[in-house]
């Protein structure tokens, strides 16, 4: 294998991603090409390793989506919110937040940054799902707490938006 192929296979979680934490998910992505039951057992076993790790919740939470496994999708991202709220020291409750935007900065942290990103694909999760009111008062949750669209949940709104049209 040259260098250059093992850089195309290595995803990029984040920079400060523990290295035995990142040495599972890479195993656990490059199973989830042709060994699902493997993968989801490895990418399980990245977040036990570091529950405090967000990108393990992310991994998992994607892994979920993409199998259409929406259900266990969204437990994860709702463990995901938890887990960053915790760690941003801010309530996990997004209509709380809302409530009481100029409390907290979400465009102050990594951890916060996740948090809206995890939302934002909540949101992306209940559209797929079929729950469309629900979806659409996330987005609107998301367009109060990210005005500048850091996480890009317009993407989602357009998305519902030509759903809508249909």
């Amino acid at each position: 294998m040259t260098a250059l192929q093992l850089f195309e296979e290595s995803v990029l979680f984040a920079p400060n991603i523990p290295e035995a934490v990142n040495q599972i998910l890479q195993a656990a992505v490059t199973a989830s090409h042709d060994d699902a039951v493997t993968a989801e057992r490895l990418f399980i076993e990245a977040r036990k390793l570091d529950s405090h790790c967000l990108q393990t919740y992310f991994a998992l939470y994607k892994f979920y989506f993409y199998r259409a496994r929406l259900g266990e999708a969204e437990l994860t991202v709702l463990a995901a919110l938890e887990e960053a709220a915790r760690q941003g020291r801010f309530p996990s409750d997004y209509k709380r937040l809302v409530r009481e935007k100029e409390t907290w900065d979400l465009y102050s942290s990594e951890v916060a940054h996740f948090y809206l990103y995890s939302l934002k694909a909540l949101a992306f999760i209940k559209l797929r799902s079929g729950q469309a009111i629900e979806a659409r008062v996330i987005l609107s949750c998301l367009h109060e707490l990210d005005p500048e669209d850091r996480a890009g949940s317009s993407v989602i709104s357009d998305l519902a938006s030509a759903l809508e049209i249909e």
